[in-house]
């Protein structure tokens, strides 16, 4: 499967923002945006041209980069969430919200989604008690995710948790740190998911 292998810090340079996608190093001084607050490459410090579909598209890349995925897979869930009843970008946020590698990552277990993804890819996640190696497997409202018990010990959970203490599990998940396991006790509404994008954009662009 095609994957993106890049420096992670050059995609929140293009974005002009940061999409902490490096754990601690985002909240530091060595947040590459930091040192360069403008785009990658030699032209990166020319000002853009703005319009209307460069708003659109770079609302929908940034989105794709927070969450880690390319393109096709994106814009499967679009198309599913367009499917469903509601509000299209808020049915977008919540699908994407609800894939195990990101309820790790809010639950506390990775300091960011790339590295709980990699976390539920080694197996190291169960659901219900079963193991799920599947980043991109949806959980559901009553389900319980835990470290596994061989799991407990890894360094990089440890690291991980010790290092989400400053931050709060959103109101959709309920997690025991002592046991090293949550559980998602809501679907997720928009007021609940503090990802900063403006999906009326991303639904904008694919409704051309």
């Amino acid at each position: 499967m095609a994957r993106y292998t890049g420096a992670d810090c050059r995609l929140c340079r293009r974005e002009g923002e940061k999409l902490f996608l490096k754990g601690d190093r985002c909240y530091g001084d060595k947040c590459a945006i930091e040192k360069r607050p403008y785009p990658p490459g030699q032209a990166g410090k020319k000002r853009p041209r703005e319009s209307e579909y460069r708003l659109q598209l770079r609302e929908k890349q940034k989105t794709k980069r927070i969450y880690g995925m390319l393109e096709k897979q994106f814009r499967s869930y679009y198309e599913e969430a367009n499917r469903q009843p509601g509000i299209t970008g808020e049915n977008l946020l919540r699908l994407l919200e609800q894939r195990l590698d990101n309820v790790v990552y809010r639950l506390g277990f990775a300091k960011s989604r790339s590295e709980a993804r990699q976390i539920v890819r080694h197996g190291h996640i169960t659901v219900n008690g079963q193991r799920v190696n599947i980043p991109s497997y949806r959980v559901r409202p009553g389900e319980v995710v835990a470290v596994g018990p061989k799991a407990q010990d890894l360094l990089v959970i440890k690291a991980a948790i010790i290092s989400s203490e400053r931050s709060t599990v959103p109101g959709w998940l309920e997690v025991d740190i002592e046991k090293l396991q949550g559980s998602v006790i809501a679907l997720p509404s928009r007021d609940m998911i503090d990802t900063q994008v403006r999906e009326s954009l991303i639904v904008e662009l694919y409704s051309k």
